[in-house]
């Protein structure tokens, strides 16, 4: 048996309808997942990671160690520097996932007597990395820049040249599908002296030259203090990787514990990731406007079927209809699947109590016809 009090929160979780189980394979059409572009399903890369390996002799199954040990296998050099270059970084360090990567970075990289300002929507991973880091954190209001100017002035009466500010955003946040001014944003930071970080897992492919990010398509490289990218999302793969300059990728070798104590990932891992940034190169520019084409389409429906009250304003892949209450979202979550769509459930406590939603994550390869009828569908269960 559980202990008591682990017991009763999870019967605290049954009672409020929140709670969570792993879903099974279905055949729904696909309005959930992060394969944005339909690379996770694409054979032409499947079949050109597995041929590197051949063509290269790297057959084994495990990288056998941490890279620090032996695990830092010949993939990792090559995939590196094609990934820096690809977003116009000085350096890119491979990490297992988006989680490890946040974890490891913002664990080790903000001191003791440095600050942290955060946007409040930012991803689990995010502040619980900042959870376990020495510096002071404080949140502002969700892409209020007003707010976080105030907080930096009330700030900067008790800070030295010693003491660094951090503030951390993401260019597209994963439960709302906005973004924040980052133009201003940089500004702000510049004239604060403040290193800006910046999480583009929900960007990357989406926008920018050839699917290179927000950062890359505004031209802010050089305002940027760290980037965060992801390859579990639209490049339909695993891992993630920190974009900064050299000194910053040799600080994190030797400090961050999520990077220096965990097996490193294989070798096929390393290879689908580096198929799926040439395949970027070489075919997304038609998977990247088709998925716009769709974006432009769903939101043209919203307004069509007189929906846009109930969701965010968001120009990404990422649509989110506000349906206030755990059980009535759940309910239509359920109503869209008996009819043939997978839309999930995004519950409290993971977004704030009335703030649940269903969140459409629409990809490359729905088509028109999907887009109408789950948004017609939607239209008589919130009628």
């Amino acid at each position: 048996m559980l202990p008591k009090k682990l017991q009763n929160k999870l019967n605290s979780r049954i009672q409020d309808n929140a709670f969570r189980h792993l879903g099974r394979p279905n055949t729904l059409v696909d309005f959930s997942s992060n394969d944005y572009l339909g690379f996770s399903r694409s054979k032409a890369i499947f079949e050109k990671a597995h041929q590197y390996l051949l063509n290269h002799n790297l057959i084994q199954n495990g990288a056998t160690g941490s890279r620090l040990l032996s695990g830092n296998h010949s993939l990792y050099t090559t995939v590196e520097q094609h990934i820096s270059t690809f977003h116009n970084t000085e350096s890119a360090l491979i990490f297992n996932s988006g989680y490890d990567a946040n974890l490891g970075f913002f664990s080790c990289v903000p001191q003791r007597n440095d600050s942290i300002l955060y946007d409040e929507f930012c991803h689990a991973s995010i502040r619980d990395g900042i959870k376990m880091s020495n510096a002071k954190a404080f949140k502002f209001k969700h892409n209020d820049l007003n707010d976080l100017t105030h907080q930096l002035s009330l700030r900067s009466a008790s800070r030295n040249e010693l003491n660094d500010v951090y503030i951390i955003t993401e260019s597209v946040f994963s439960m709302d599908g906005d973004s924040p001014d980052l133009k201003t944003l940089a500004t702000i930071c510049k004239k604060n002296k403040a290193n800006l970080i910046i999480d583009e897992a929900h960007a990357i492919g989406i926008f920018g030259e050839k699917g290179s990010g927000l950062v890359n398509e505004l031209q802010l490289e050089d305002f940027v203090f760290a980037r965060i990218i992801t390859f579990g999302k639209a490049l339909g793969c695993h891992g993630a990787a920190i974009l900064g300059n050299h000194d910053l990728k040799n600080y994190l070798i030797n400090f961050s514990r999520a990077f220096i104590y965990t097996t490193a990932l294989p070798p096929h891992s390393l290879a689908t990731i580096q198929a799926s940034y040439d395949e970027m190169l070489n075919q997304v520019q038609h998977d990247k406007i088709e998925l716009q084409q769709n974006i432009s389409f769903f939101k043209a429906e919203i307004q069509r079927l007189q929906l846009q009250h109930l969701f965010t304003t968001s120009n990404a892949a990422i649509q989110c209809c506000m349906i206030s209450g755990n059980d009535l979202v759940k309910h239509i979550s359920e109503a869209l699947k008996n009819n043939g769509f997978d839309v999930k459930a995004i519950l409290s406590p993971t977004v704030p109590k009335a703030k649940e939603r269903l969140r459409f994550c629409l990809h490359s390869y729905n088509t028109h016809k999907e887009i109408t009828k789950v948004l017609e569908l939607l239209t008589t269960f919130t009628s």
